[in-house]
């Protein structure tokens, strides 16, 4: 499991200093919101299913964050010995703590289209 303080060795900041930092060091890039977004909504998906989801993400990138975020506690990979190998991903219990953030942050991509569109969703 990587932690946070490995993370946080890039930075000049620690845990104690800024959990606001450590915490989009844990969640930074294109894709971890998204993917979390997707898990949240659709509870359990296969890889490809996931892929789809998230829409517009290589599959190597798609490795890349899920293993970040499994190796932090968010994201719960399950394989199954099956030719072709069968994988789902799930959020665990700590990633599901994440579910006010995340709507929060959709609340407030609701309004703000509908700030600059004039449309409501």
């Amino acid at each position: 499991m990587i932690t946070t303080e490995k993370k946080l060795k890039k930075n000049t900041f620690s845990t104690i200093e800024c959990p606001f930092r450590a915490t989009l060091d844990l969640l930074e890039g294109k894709w971890k919101f998204a993917i979390i977004y997707s898990l949240l909504k659709k509870g359990t998906l296969r890889f490809k299913e996931l892929e789809r989801e998230v829409g517009g993400i290589t599959p190597r990138m798609l490795i890349a964050a899920l293993k970040d975020l499994e190796q932090n506690g968010i994201v719960n990979r399950k394989a199954y010995a099956t030719v072709p190998p069968t994988v789902e991903y799930k959020l665990t219990e700590c990633g599901y703590t994440l579910e006010p953030v995340i709507a929060a942050i959709r609340l407030w991509g609701e309004q703000h289209i509908e700030k600059q569109t004039g449309k409501i969703r």
